[in-house]
């Protein structure tokens, strides 16, 4: 790679050619403040708050775009820039609701952060603001235009990433801002519900829809029985929340922290993983032996299946019937818990714990209720969960590590790495490998499908002499070529495991949000440690295949029969709907 010498702030600094002043200033340990930018999904130059000075040229230049060139001086701390980007972000103060206090966002703000930074303590610019409604239509994502500062990242994100491009500019002048066309509602349209947008927002222009009152309530009412349940990812993502390492595996502080807040019962997700697995791994072998639709695709990501009815409506017969494991959970806990704790179905109230804003949607589709009651009543993202929490006054970090409850609080490894792209894949196989040879897997972790960020990996297991060809993909977008290629009859997968969101649930869109300065200067992706935390957390378990856990085996003998019988078909798989792209104004 070649190298090119710039002076910046009087440091001389080696960047790489075609890099750009912000990336040779970070090299050099200076960090100009941001805030349209986001590492490899947003370099627009829009905001102009990364305004520099460069020797020689007429005007401020915005660090994020400028490229680096031999002998380039830059100096970025002048009375010049700090006064030009302190009048930036006054600017966009002067058109931002001042309602920090109430906001979901506040201590978590790039904007307030910036305007801390610059020492702006009043505005100068006080006048009229745009009024936009506000979209609280979804079950899942909550948006405020008012609240944007039109940095377009969410917009990036929707089209670079999810390939789904759902949101983009709106308006003129003052009236600017992004959103989906012609004002419409995100239920009017094929938004997947994701939560990438949110993840990505700077601001409170996008939040998940709060459900923390309506579970405090529930919890304080002696009528209800309240159990939860918590995702392969949210064990590694919490820690976040309080200040813990990224990767940090944080199962029994969580459990801890959940029995203070006063569930009932703590139970594991990993449970319904482990139980996906035998459903799900028993589905595909029945489709091999049987004439089945080929390839079987994974069905767990509420966003990929959302997508899937809205793009690909004709192609739903690949995808798996059973439910995701935050469903199974649900029916689970509604039919088989309490026969075994003689608490009465009407009065539970079941709560997940997902790092996923599509979850929220999921729990609200009306085929979830097979048991006569609703698989999930609430689900939490760990946003919201952190903040509960902290509002429960209880010392995260400092708490006693905790074991959940049985019958439905014990999983497996291969239920822990569902919480990351390729997991589902390899746990499956795990199971099936056994099921068919009868004998034990010569290796357990299957590298050729793991750290699958923002590529498709492929992978041929030898079934007895039945070579079963696999692919793993994460980000719509990826799922976009895979399924042009089913459509076209040229896919020759057996098995597809597909993941909406970046890295799978460790990127999920209800994830702790990592600002645009925290991206750039941790050394590896957030989501890679994440998962790291996971395989880690997989590699030290004492079970590590779903077949092997005791209270799965303990289900079937004492409840479901056996995978894909009569009582699992009724509680544990379900159908889709074909949709079309657009619920109003088109009918494409």
């Amino acid at each position: 790679m070649a190298m090119v010498n710039v002076i910046i702030d009087g440091v001389s600094v080696q960047a790489e050619a075609g890099s750009t002043v912000l990336e040779a200033a970070q090299k050099a340990g200076i960090n100009i403040p941001t805030l349209c930018y986001l590492k490899d999904i947003n370099q627009i130059g829009a905001c102009r708050v990364c305004l520099v000075e460069i020797k020689g040229a007429k005007a401020l230049q915005p660090s994020c775009v400028y490229p680096v060139s031999e002998g380039l001086e830059v100096y970025t701390n002048t009375a010049k820039v700090r006064e030009a980007r302190k009048g930036v972000v006054e600017l966009l103060l002067s058109n931002h609701p001042s309602d920090c206090l109430n906001c979901v966002r506040n201590g978590s703000c790039e904007l307030q952060d910036l305007a801390h930074q610059m020492g702006i303590r009043k505005n100068r610019f006080i006048g009229e603001q745009s009024t936009f409604p506000v979209d609280e239509r979804s079950v899942a994502i909550v948006r405020d235009p008012n609240k944007c500062v039109y940095c377009r990242r969410c917009e990036a994100v929707c089209s670079k990433v999810q390939g789904v491009s759902i949101l983009g500019g709106i308006g003129r002048g003052f009236n600017s801002t992004v959103g989906p066309a012609f004002g419409h509602a995100l239920d009017d349209i094929n938004c997947t519900l994701c939560g990438q947008c949110v993840n990505v927002c700077p601001v409170g222009a996008l939040a998940e829809k709060d459900d923390t009152d309506k579970v405090w309530g529930a919890l304080a009412d002696d009528s209800k029985h309240v159990v939860v349940q918590f995702s392969p990812a949210v064990r590694v993502a919490i820690s976040e929340e309080f200040g813990l390492p990224y990767g940090t595996i944080s199962t029994g502080k969580l459990v801890a922290a959940l029995r203070r807040m006063g569930f009932n019962k703590v139970f594991d997700t990993n449970w319904s993983a482990d139980l996906t697995i035998m459903e799900e791994g028993n589905e595909l072998l029945d489709r091999i032996n049987n004439g089945g639709t080929l390839p079987m695709i994974t069905s767990c990501s509420p966003g990929w299946v959302k997508y899937c009815e809205n793009h690909y409506p004709e192609q739903l017969g690949h995808l798996s019937t059973a439910k995701s494991p935050q469903a199974m959970f649900g029916a689970m806990v509604k039919t088989y818990y309490p026969q075994t704790d003689g608490v009465d179905a009407a009065s539970i109230y079941s709560v997940s714990i997902m790092p996923c804003t599509a979850k929220k949607y999921e729990a609200a589709r009306p085929e979830l209720a097979d048991s006569g009651y609703r698989d999930v009543d609430a689900v939490l993202t760990v946003r919201e969960l952190a903040r509960m929490i902290k509002q429960a006054g209880i010392d995260f970090v400092n708490l006693p590590d905790e074991e959940c409850d049985a019958p439905m609080g014990l999983g497996t490894g291969a239920a822990t790495i569902f919480g990351t792209t390729g997991g589902v894949m390899e746990a499956a196989l795990r199971t099936v490998y056994e099921v068919v040879t009868g004998e034990t897997l010569p290796k357990l972790e299957l590298e050729e499908v793991r750290g699958t960020m923002g590529e498709i990996k492929e992978a041929t297991i030898d079934l007895n002499g039945t070579q079963v060809k696999v692919a793993v993909a994460n980000t719509l977008a990826r799922a976009k070529e895979i399924m042009e290629k089913v459509k076209a009859g040229e896919c020759d997968y057996t098995f597809i495991e597909i993941m909406a969101c970046p890295n799978g649930c460790v990127g999920g869109g209800g994830t702790p949000i990592v600002s645009s300065l925290q991206r750039r200067l941790l050394n590896e992706d957030y989501r890679a440690l994440r998962t790291k935390g996971l395989y880690n957390d997989d590699a030290n378990l004492p079970l590590r295949k779903s077949h092997e856990n005791p209270f799965i085996q303990k289900v079937y003998a004492d409840f479901l029969g056996e995978p894909l019988g009569h009582k699992s078909h009724e509680l544990l798989h379900t159908h889709y709907t074909p949709r079309k792209k657009y619920n109003v104004g088109c009918n494409e």
